[in-house]
């Protein structure tokens, strides 16, 4: 299976058989043999477990994104309440959230639904809290419900767009184009930590590099960023339908669905923010 460039998806588990899938055509044809080493580890499970399925990944992929939603707006009615809630909301969201993801990623503990859902829950609470803060502090002459629906929506066009395009292999899932988007990960991964570290430090007047400043550099990065978010799921689609074409345990279902949540909650919180650059106070 190649890598791809989600962390919690490249430590899918791996088997052997043939079911159905995310796409078929010149994406399907891309997908490589698995090897017998890699796979034994689940073969020997097969008398207790049956394969992986699309409907599987659906399932699971629904029930993960339905808690985001389901807290999201618990902690955005909980901020509404009292504003003082939004950061403390925000903090213990982010944080407990990367640290599950950390967890499901080096820990191999992807597939665990009870590290998946408690993710779903922790992410909730800091996409509910941001969504507030974004909508209803950082934008003017656009009230926050029509700001959200946009970001929504356009999360929403850009997965199902970008799942299209997989599906008719308009764009080929190949090992360069998994290191070029790989690489432009840590490469915005890189300027965003170093813009907060120099914004820490009062550098240019507290904006850093300026790419959170709401300019337009701040307006090219977070298209950048949306740009690669998109790329990204053309890996997670094909990673995903190698597990189910490899016959992976039914189980590995939690890890595609946490892998294809982070996206998605990256996604939306980037287009967020690009909507509040351009309805400024």
């Amino acid at each position: 299976m190649r890598e791809t460039s989600n962390p919690v998806l490249r430590n899918l588990p791996k088997g052997q058989g043939g079911y159905a899938t995310f796409g078929t055509g010149v994406a399907g044809a891309a997908t490589q043999q698995v090897h017998q080493r890699d796979a034994q580890p689940y073969l020997d499970q097969r008398s207790d477990t049956r394969p992986l399925t699309i409907d599987d990944v659906v399932t699971k992929t629904g029930m993960t994104l339905g808690l985001v939603t389901i807290f999201a707006v618990i902690s955005y009615l909980l901020v509404d309440t009292n504003v003082a809630l939004a950061s403390p909301l925000a903090l213990i969201g982010g944080l407990g959230g990367l640290a599950l993801v950390m967890i499901a990623s080096f820990g191999r503990k992807q597939d665990n639904p009870a590290i998946v859902l408690s993710y779903a829950a922790l992410e909730g609470l800091f996409v509910g809290s941001i969504s507030f803060i974004f909508a209803n502090f950082m934008v003017s002459g656009v009230s926050a419900g029509t700001l959200i629906s946009q970001a929504v929506l356009g999360t929403i066009g850009v997965f199902f767009g970008m799942l299209v395009v997989y599906k008719t292999g308009a764009i080929r899932v190949t090992p360069k184009f998994t290191r070029m988007v790989v690489a432009s990960l840590f490469g915005v991964l890189f300027l965003a930590l170093g813009n907060f570290v120099l914004a820490l430090f009062g550098v240019n007047g507290g904006e850093g590099l300026g790419l959170r400043a709401g300019g337009p550099v701040a307006i090219i990065f977070s298209l950048v960023c949306i740009g690669i978010a998109a790329f990204s799921f053309l890996i997670d689609f094909d990673a995903a339908d190698q597990a189910i074409r490899a016959g992976a345990p039914a189980k590995a279902a939690w890890g595609i669905a946490l892998g294809l949540t982070v996206t998605l909650v990256w996604l939306y919180i980037e287009i967020l923010r690009l909507l509040s650059y351009f309805n400024r106070n």
